[in-house]
Formats: C-alpha cells, structure tokens, sequence
C-alpha cells in the first residue's frame, strides 16, 4: 500500500517546487509477542509468559532507566530519541538487539494498521503522540486480551486522551510501585520539583529556602551576549587539585577565565559547555592554592591579590556534560525506623564532581558499596544537584570493583561481544589457505626474514619488520602490518562493534580489545612460525636512509621471530651473535638512527612522559613492584619504522582521496599553554626559544645542568604543556593545518595498528582503495558521516588515556597502601600553599602542603611568581622550583571512601 504526501519547498532563488514523498504501507510486520496467534513465532523477542507488554513514549525512554523488560519500543519513537539525544538512542538500539533483554522494535509507521496521517493545526509532537496511542490500541484488539498492553507515560494530557480511547495507561512511577520492587523505585529520575523536599532535610522549610545560585541566562539572552562580545563561550574544565577552581578556554579573548569558587561555577559540571561573563577587573585573582579539603561553600584559599588572569562567572549552559557517576554515599546513622525512603549525599570518586542528593529505600545495603549515581537536576534553590541511583558496582576497595570504576568513569564498553560480533569471525583453527595464496593481489613474502619486537609477553602483534642487503649496497626494508580488514567488512557487526569502541584500552592489569581474542592473539596476530596476512609498505633505501623507492602491497608473512625489546635489545649488543637475523637488527637500527636524527633536524621533538611499569602478581593481580617505564634503542628503532610508515601512507591516500583521507594533527601550542614550562625554565636560568618545534627542540637538547634528570624533567614538562593530536578528514581543513607539531611532519596518518585501531582500519581500506585492490565503502561519499566517526575515534582514544592513567593511579595506592615509603621528589609547580612534587623513581605527582588545608594561610610563606620560589617570611627556609627535596609517601584516608596517596616532606 502507497501514501503519498505533497508539499511545496522554496529554493534559494525564490522559485517554488512541487514534491511528492511515496510512503510504503505493509500488512506483514509481526508484532513480536509469541502468545500471538496471527504473526510468525520465529520473529518473536518478548517473553512468551509476559502478563503485561509496554508500550513506552518518547520522554520515558529518554529520561528513565531500561531495568525492565517486555517492552515494545516503537520506531517513530526511536526516531524521536534519535533527534533528541543520540547517546541514548545508541543505548536502547544496543538494548533492541540485545539476545538477553526483551525489547521489540515495531515498524509502526509502515505497518498500514498503525500508520497516522498529519492533521491540520496539529503539532508534530501531538502527532507523534496520537501515533503511539494508535500502536497501543492496535496491540490491545491484535493480541486480543492474551496479555495486558499498558502505555507508560508520564505527559498527564496523552495519559488522559489514553484513557478516554479505552486505552490502559499509567505513569512510570505508578507501574513501577505497582511491581512491588523497591530497589527499581531507587532508578526512577527525580523531577527538580523533588529539591525541595530534599532541602528540609537540611531543616529548611520551604517557605525559608534562600536563593543560592543566581539563575541561568535564557538561551536567546545567552546568544546575542556571544554575538556583542558580553559573554565567552567555552567548555568548562575544573582543576583536579582543587574542586573549587575552574577553567574556561575562550577564543574570543584568546585566554582562559578562571572561575572561583562553587557560586561562580553557577552548577556548571566539569565539561559543560557554558557562557561566561567576565568580573570586574579588580575582582581578577591568580590560581595560587593545591587544594581544599572540605566540600564548601565559596572560592579557594586567598584570593585577595589582583592579577593580570581574567576571572568570571558562569551565566548559563549551553550544553550539559551530565553522564552517571561513580562514588560512595557519605557515611551516616540509619535514620530510625529505616526500611523507607532515606535522603543521603553521593560523593563521586572524582574529585571535581560535586555531592549529589539521592533517595533511596536501600540505604542499609549501599553505604559500604561503590555505586551509579546520574544527575536529573539542580536547582538554583539547592546547593547540591538531585540525582538518583542507578546501580551497586561492589564492595568499597576491592581491586575489581575499583578498576570496574575506572571503566564506567571513562565511559568504556568492556562488556562480552556479543553473538551477533563473533558470528563475523572464521572459525578456528584459521591458517592461510591455497586461495590466499593464489590471490593475484597479494604477494606471497614466506621466504624473507621477517621479525616482531614488542613489550614482554605481548600476544596482539600487529606489525613485523624486514632488513635485507641488496646487490647494489642498499637495502630493501619492510613494514608489515596484520591485514585485519581481510576479516573486519564494512557494516557488519563486527565492523560497527569496533567502530563504536574506536580503540583497545590497556590498562595495568588487563586489556580490553576493541576486537575479539579470535582475531587479536590468533588469526591476524602476526606469530613467529606461522603464516599470516599481511599489508606491506616496502621500501628502497640508501645505506643513509633515503628512500629510493616505496610500494604497498597485501601479503602472505611467516615472522622467523618474536622477540620482546629486551631480547632484541640483548641481540645488537652481544657482539659474538653474527647470525642473519641479528645482523638485520643491526643494519635497522643503524638506518632507525640516521632517520631519528633527520627527523630532530627537521624539527620533531623528543618528548619525555611519566610512564609507570608494574609487576603484578599473576595469581592475586595485585602490585609487586613499580618503576619508570625504560625505554632502549630497540623501541626507538620499531617506533621509526612505524613512524615511517604512517608517513608514506598518508602521502599515498590523500593523493588518490583528497577529501576523505583519515589523517592525524597535532596543532601547535598556544603561547599561554607554553607559559608555565617558560616560567619554570627561566626561573632555573633556561632560555627556551618556542618560536617554531625545531626551536623549542635545539632549547630543549641545550637544557642541562650536573643533575642527569634534570633534562628529563624539563621534557616531561613541555610534553604537558602541548595539545592533544586528533584525528580529522583532510576536506575538513586545509592542507597547512594538516601539520603534525610534535613530528614536525606535514602530513601524518595511523596504519600501523589496525588489531588495536579502528583508525587504522579506516586508513587501510583506503589504501586499499588507492591501489585499486577494492571499491572505497560508500560511508566515505557522506562527509557529515566521516566527521561523526572521527569525533567519536578522538574521544575514545582520550578516555583510553584518561582510563589507562586512572588505572596506573589505582595500582599506586594498592602498592603504597602497605608500603610507606621515603624517596627522594622533584618540586615542579609553586603554589601558595604549598608546591606540586613529581617523583621520579614512581612516576608519581601529587601535592605537598606547607601550609595545613584547615589554614586560610598563615602569612609565614611568600610565594615569588617570578623566581618560582615559595620561602619563609623570616628567610629561613625556601624552596625553588625543580628543586630535590625528600618527601614521605603512604596512602590516607581524609574523606571517608576517597584513599589517596599523601606526600610529606621529610
């Protein structure tokens, strides 16, 4: 059956056009529901014992948690959740397809029965509403009184209209006290009018609440302010030391405004995008304490001296970056008579989140369990938002329940694959069969020595290399990378899983795969002594390293060894081995030499992180010993080869794809970003030039002093000071903001770790492409589709960062919670308080307090910006920075559930 529906559309010329959109109506969608009699069983994904099938409209789906199940999700109201919020559409279409969960998605704008046409004067929402009326009333005489259909609404008018058509429906909150589960009644979102029940448990009475926070700018007010320069906009990123500071980055004044204290921040979240009004200029004050300890009102440590920093205050939210929070509930007596709805504070892990009031029947069974929290609202009435509990994550301070914390706080799936992904995958076992090899694409290499050198134990290898002298005294060298979109499809679930996860996180005592186990440790893995497929670049190179020539090819490898860096380490040293492979390594690392030396000239830096290395205990998993990570010319020289790779194949896809080519930037730092690394180098008498990365690379390689680490530290202070490198699509940006700062290379790209990467897997289907080896996936024509997919792979390389970090984090106070220790602790940022330490034998940073956090500040200590000092007010002690100092290290516990590492001085 054919609807069809007209409509004019004005051009931008003026002209007006006649369109006809066709709309296809069928009577062959099945419902769902086993118990039916009419539709086909085999389709059926509600349970066949349900007594009750919901019916749920848009703004339950949006706004309320998916614990139950029989439920009949309707497309146009996905459609609706899809425009509104694509968060939470993601989430109920991973449900809708979820073999364990009991959701059904029906057509009901196609099915003929259910399909509404547009009324006159009537709104899109009435519409859509009248829409799942009609679907409700269609199931209600479809499955003819089998089971109860029950329309959840909490919009009174559509629940009224309902009813008058004969229809059963109910509020979310009546049903679900109509199923007698109190620990479901905890999920339900609180509406803000909840606030002001939640205040007389501060003994406020309603009639006595006080305004604390001044109210939001309307969106409109909000607009014109940007537009006249009155307001800035930006995202708002409080300080980790200290919750009561924040920071917005505005272009429009090329500065960050810092906002003091909570009154300030106006119930702005850390990552909300927001307006920002600028205070008067004498109201301006420098960033000078660590921390507070106590969650209170108004702004942090001193804040009388008057600075050159722009200061402000929040006017409104232009975007909220509200998501569920982990933490404890603050300890407290059991209200008497417990058993009903108690009111409690959740305090999230994260120090920069502020407490969260919730209700709950379960008070009893949560105070010693880390749980959920999402924030519903925070009203200007209120001085904390209202949330409500989601879930129990586990015991307080178990390792797994911690490290499940790391997780859910960085937003990463590590949930099973499910079915739907692994039927994608060849079954095991998997070898390399005659049709691979007599593949006209592919180039059969089993006969070359090729070799994998990677960290101790490691199982997902996803690159090899080869050295061979060649007649004329140059050699042929390769990259081979583990072939992974010979088995990843585009569209397929398996594709779709790994697109979502963007990138394997490892954290320390585990990894998460961004692909199944199948295909990282087995079938693309590329193991020594057995064949594997592979896509290779292959270069022609001088014995000075210059490349003659470069080609791409898919192939068949069979790696002779797997060596970690320590073994092949051990190999170019040992000068008895003159074996084939050994001498390989040799020439490699000899060519890796001559190209890192080209690159520093060329003006790439050679930065330095706090990188952490555990032993753990393979039985407990718990920590057995901890040290800087150590990097040998072994890393160096894999890390060159598969810098040099990247580098050929970007210039080879953005020659054949100059609009689509999946590239990775790395913008070059702002002045105000390389402030306090200039501050700090000037203070020890460095003069560092960063007018360009080759100048900042000579001023690096020029500060040294007698202390060995010194240089190092002065190099894990600049890579802080850099911005992030992104991924992007080359039509996005012209070919100068292409640049990579930190490489100083024009162009730049990932191929090198596809089984690791789902950028590189993009990245090698266009090389693929660009050989003519397959078509290019039709997703590359849709350039709003491209930038959507390079977003998501930048925020989950991120969250595996912040994820990773977390977890070394963790690890630390497991390790020092039964090890105090004394070491010794570079100063590398003053404050007025106290000074921020980096330890290097631990990779540690933390605080150390001259001044007690119960003090405002004594007036003892003066604190010299300029000479990056902080001394005694008589002159007896001073402390500069990049100074030694001896500090005590043992794990504390302030604030109840909230264990962290305390640095003392000694």
């Amino acid at each position: 059956m054919l609807h069809s529906k007209t409509f004019v559309k004005k051009t931008r010329g003026g002209k007006v056009n006649k369109q006809v959109r066709e709309h296809y109506l069928r009577d062959d969608i099945y419902c769902g529901a086993p118990i039916c009699k009419v539709c086909d069983s085999s389709t059926a994904r509600l349970s066949p014992s349900a007594s009750t099938i919901l019916i749920v409209d848009t703004n339950v789906v949006l706004n309320q948690n998916p614990a139950i199940d029989d439920v009949v999700m309707l497309s146009i109201v996905l459609e609706e959740v899809k425009n509104k919020n694509m968060s939470v559409y993601n989430r109920v279409r991973a449900l809708c397809s979820n073999s364990l969960r009991r959701f059904f998605v029906f057509a009901n704008e196609h099915h003929k029965d259910t399909f509404v046409k547009e009324m006159s004067k009537e709104s899109k929402n009435d519409r859509n509403d009248r829409a799942i009326r009609v679907a409700a009333q269609w199931y209600q005489s479809h499955l003819g009184g089998a089971a109860q259909v029950l329309l959840i609404t909490n919009d009174r008018e559509n629940k009224r209209k309902a009813i008058e058509e004969g229809i059963s429906a109910e509020t979310i909150e009546s049903y679900v006290k109509s199923l007698g589960r109190p620990d479901l009644l905890d999920l339900l979102v609180q509406p803000s009018s909840e606030d002001v029940n939640m205040e007389e448990v501060e003994d406020l009475r309603p009639s006595k609440r006080k305004v604390i926070y001044t109210e939001h700018k309307p969106m409109s007010e909000i607009t014109s302010g940007l537009h006249c320069g009155i307001y800035h906009q930006g995202k708002l990123r409080v300080n980790r030391y200290n919750p009561f500071e924040a920071y917005v980055g505005s272009e429009s004044i090329g500065d960050e405004i810092i906002i003091y204290g909570r009154t300030n921040m106006n119930r702005a979240f850390d990552g909300d995008i927001v307006a920002v009004e600028l205070l008067p200029q004498d109201q301006w004050h420098e960033e000078k304490s660590l921390s507070i300890a106590d969650e209170v009102q108004g702004s942090a440590g001193d804040t009388s001296a008057v600075s050159s920093r722009p200061s402000g205050r929040v006017v409104g939210i232009i975007k909220r970056n509200w998501h569920s929070y982990c933490g404890s509930l603050e300890p407290m007596p059991m209200p008497a008579g417990s058993g009903g709805t108690a009111h409690a504070l959740f305090v999230s892990k994260d120090r920069r989140i502020p407490k969260i009031r919730i209700q709950t029947r379960q008070l009893e069974n949560l105070l010693d369990k880390r749980i959920i929290v999402a924030v519903d609202s925070w009203d200007r009435l209120s001085r904390y938002p209202s949330g409500h509990y989601v879930r129990t994550i586990g015991e307080i301070g178990d390792r797994d329940t911690e490290s499940e914390v790391v997780l859910i706080e960085n937003d990463i799936n590590s949930r099973p694959f499910s079915s739907q992904v692994l039927s994608c995958l060849p079954p095991l076992p998997w070898s390399v069969s005659s049709e691979d090899l007599a593949n006209p694409i592919r180039q059969d290499l089993r006969h070359i020595c090729a070799f994998s050198v990677d960290p101790p134990g490691c199982k997902d290898i996803d690159d090899a290399l080869h050295c061979t002298s060649l007649p004329n005294g140059n050699f042929e060298v390769g990259v081979h990378i583990a072939d992974v979109t010979n088995f990843v499809y585009p569209g397929t679930p398996l594709d779709d899983e790994a697109a979502q996860r963007g990138t394997s996180v490892y954290l320390v005592e585990r990894r998460i795969d961004m692909l199944p186990k199948h295909l990282t440790e087995d079938i693309c893995s590329l193991r020594a002594d057995v064949e594997r497929l592979a896509f290779s670049v292959i270069w022609e190179m001088t014995p000075e390293a210059e490349i003659i020539s470069t080609r791409y090819t898919k192939s068949v490898i069979k790696s002779c060894a797997a060596l970690s860096y320590i073994e092949a380490q051990a190999r170019m040293d040992d000068s008895r081995l003159v074996d084939p492979l050994t001498t390989d390594l040799r020439n490699m690392n000899g060519l890796a030499k001559i190209m890192r030396l080209r690159r520093i000239e060329r003006g790439a830096l050679t930065l330095a992180s706090a990188e952490v290395k555990f032993q753990i205990d393979t039985e407990t998993h718990d920590p057995l010993d901890i040290g800087m990570y150590q990097i040998r010319e072994a890393n160096q020289m894999v890390e060159e080869f598969m810098l040099a790779a990247n580098v050929s194949v970007a210039q080879k896809i953005l020659k054949h794809f100059p609009l689509c080519s999946l590239l990775r930037r790395h913008p070059i730092p702002t002045r105000e970003m390389l402030e306090p690394l200039l501050r700090t180098a000037a203070a020890v008498g460095i003069n560092l030039d960063v007018s360009s990365s080759k100048a900042l690379a000579d001023s690096l390689d020029h500060a040294v002093g007698d202390d060995p680490y010194f240089n190092k530290l002065i190099r894990i202070l600049a890579t802080r000071c850099m911005t992030q490198a992104v991924y992007f699509y080359s039509g996005d940006l012209s070919p100068p903001e292409y640049h990579h700062y930190g490489l100083a290379s024009p162009l730049y790209t990932h191929f090198t770790s596809p089984i690791r990467r789902y950028a590189d897997v993009i990245v090698h289907r266009l090389l693929a492409a660009s050989l003519e080896i397959y078509k290019l996936p039709s997703i590359f024509q849709d350039r709003p589709q491209l930038t959507s997919v390079a977003d998501n792979l930048n925020y989950r390389h991120r969250n595996a960062q912040m994820a990773s970090r977390a977890s070394v984090e963790l690890h630390t106070l497991i390790y020092f919670r039964k090890r105090p220790t004394d070491t010794e602790a570079r100063v590398v940022k003053i404050r007025a308080n106290g000074f921020i330490v980096f330890v290097p034998k631990y990779g540690i940073e933390g605080p150390v307090y001259l001044i007690p956090r119960s003090e405002k500040g004594s007036g003892e200590w003066y604190v010299d910006e300029q000479q990056q000092k902080i001394k005694k007010m008589d002159g007896s002690v001073s402390y500069n920075v990049l100074q030694t100092v001896q500090i005590h290290m043992e794990v504390v516990e302030p604030q109840p559930n909230r264990p962290k590492l305390q640095l003392t001085l000694i």
